[in-house]
């Protein structure tokens, strides 16, 4: 008998006297562990208390900093027909998270259906604040928090050079024993792809003063986006790109809060259904989307009732109302422009 053979052996019977002595299945406690993985993102992490985060998106606001640690991305249109960032964070706060900008009304349905997240943001209209104090979430603006904690970044200009600090807010979380949501499922799940789909080479969306554009790497499995025509690059040097791209049509209409300089700010409607589109692994999926109640997640089915399962990795969901315009890969592999 082998070295080997006798050492198995010997911890073979090692196990079964273990399992005899102590009436528990001690063999599972020697097999290798499945990594844990977050339920809203499908990749590997924890699911850990909720953070959300208001992000500028204008061309000044770039680059932006610990986007690629989110798990989900919320494209918002606000005031101007400009967009707004809100950045989920549960499978790793990362140490730094910025240019970190104002709340909106849009963010109260949007947020709804996490539980009670601990939201970061630098400030809101005043008529809007005791909203955001009667909503269903942890208020840790930062008119209440120290400016250890909303820092400003000296390689910035104001109004984009607020940056948080993501690991002394959620440590203080825990200090004051904040009761935060830990991340759970919002209505997706992750899988394999349906069948069908159109081979997608790119795709625009568009918001009256802002665009993005996302284009399919076959290497890096992901859509690597573009803002306003520009790689969309983050702080660290990392291009931004979600593994599921997320296009939700919703209805976008004049809310009762305005800005500083009176300009209306658009109330997007993510609660009810609506159709859009599911980008995965280079195809693109005609979709219908539902949330029955501000609470609920929001589910998608392709046109048959059938799930649409997401690819494990960072979600990007864009609100528009426009119509993307897509870039089709025909058999022949050469690109095909279509509405």
């Amino acid at each position: 008998m082998s070295l080997n053979q006798m050492f198995f052996k010997r911890l073979t019977l090692a196990c079964a006297l273990l399992v005899l002595l102590t009436g528990c299945s001690a063999i599972s406690d020697l097999l290798p562990k499945s990594a844990e993985r977050n339920v809203l993102s499908g990749r590997e992490g924890t699911n850990g208390p909720v953070l959300a985060v208001k992000i500028d998106d204008t061309n000044a606001a770039h680059p932006q900093i610990g986007l690629e640690d989110a798990d989900v991305v919320y494209i918002e249109q606000v005031e101007g027909g400009l967009t707004r960032l809100a950045a989920i964070f549960s499978s790793v706060i990362p140490e730094r998270v910025g240019p970190v900008r104002s709340a909106r009304i849009s963010d109260i349905d949007i947020l709804s259906q996490y539980g009670r997240v601990a939201f970061a943001y630098s400030g809101a209209q005043r008529k809007l604040l005791p909203v955001i104090d009667a909503a269903n979430l942890q208020n840790l603006g930062a008119q209440a928090q120290p400016p250890s904690i909303y820092t400003t970044d000296p390689n910035r200009i104001q109004p984009f050079a607020m940056v948080l600090r993501a690991d002394l807010l959620m440590a203080k979380v825990i200090e004051k024993n904040y009761q935060i949501t830990s991340a759970n499922n919002v209505g997706w799940s992750f899988g394999d792809a349906p069948q069908g789909g159109k081979p997608t080479q790119s795709v625009i969306m568009h918001w009256p003063a802002a665009r993005y554009s996302a284009e399919w790497s076959e290497t890096e499995s992901r859509w690597l986006l573009s803002h306003n025509s520009k790689s969309n690059v983050a702080d660290s040097g990392i291009v931004l790109g979600p593994t599921t791209l997320v296009i939700q049509m919703v209805s976008i209409t004049d809310s009762e809060y305005k800005d500083k300089v009176g300009g209306v700010t658009p109330l997007s409607q993510t609660v009810g259904s609506g159709r859009g589109f599911i980008l995965r692994d280079g195809k693109s999926y005609a979709a219908l989307w539902n949330r029955a109640s501000e609470g609920v997640g929001t589910t998608w089915t392709l046109r048959d009732g059938s799930e649409i399962k997401f690819a494990p990795g960072q979600i990007w969901v864009a609100l528009t109302d426009k119509e993307p315009d897509f870039t089709y890969l025909s058999a022949s592999a050469k690109a095909t422009k279509t509405k």
